[in-house]
């Protein structure tokens, strides 16, 4: 079977976050990364080439495909920050009407700025997230 293609990697955060070039963009991602390594006590390390993570989730499908990646992750993309592994993740679900201004995906929610959101919703989102999906 093959490797998920999206692996941790020993790149650093911070280069990665300094070069995003939208200087807002880019404080809002350095400011989703802070609060994800506090609401999950765990440090932010890169997945691949750009996908900001915390913890670790182990998976196995029914057809018996399994890996791992980061238990909450984000990305940033040309329209919005794209944020990882809050679907179906307990009471972070539950938290999404409280959110504020954002767009929802197969497996992402999609922030256009951070200023658009409560961040001490996104915060608990995140936590609970972390507790349902952490395995490492």
């Amino acid at each position: 079977m093959p490797a998920n293609k999206t692996q941790p990697t020993d790149a650093s955060v911070e280069q990665f976050l300094a070069s995003i070039e939208s200087e807002s963009r880019r404080e809002d991602c350095i400011a989703l990364a802070a609060l994800m390594e506090k609401a999950a006590k765990s440090p932010a390390r890169m997945w691949g080439s750009g996908i900001v993570g915390v913890g670790v989730h182990r998976y196995k499908y029914e057809s018996g495909r399994e890996g791992e990646t980061c238990a909450v992750g984000f990305g940033s993309r040309k329209d919005a920050i794209s944020i990882y592994g809050l679907h179906g993740a307990g009471e972070a679900s539950g938290l999404l009407a409280k959110l504020g201004k954002h767009k929802t995906g197969k497996g992402c929610l999609y922030v256009a700025r951070m200023s658009d959101i409560d961040a001490k919703v996104l915060e608990k989102m995140i936590a609970a997230a972390t507790k349902v999906r952490a395995s490492g």
